[in-house]
């Protein structure tokens, strides 16, 4: 009877365990969503940046 508490013992232990590793992967795939998104969006204003100033220069030499 004590081996059969024992086993059960190691059975929850194990699903806790196992159910505990999945809320932190969950805030690391957050956490890299978050990182590239901001990544993203600042490759893109670093673009329109470029596109602007590009366009400027264009604007400005055709005047001349």
């Amino acid at each position: 009877m004590k081996k059969l508490v024992l086993m059960f013992v190691a059975i929850a232990a194990v699903s806790f365990a196992s159910c505990g590793k999945k809320a932190a992967d969950e805030a690391a795939k957050q956490a890299d969503s978050i990182r590239i998104a901001d990544s993203i969006a600042a490759a893109q204003a670093a673009a329109d940046t470029t596109a602007t100033a590009d366009s400027t220069a264009t604007d400005s030499v055709a005047q001349q």
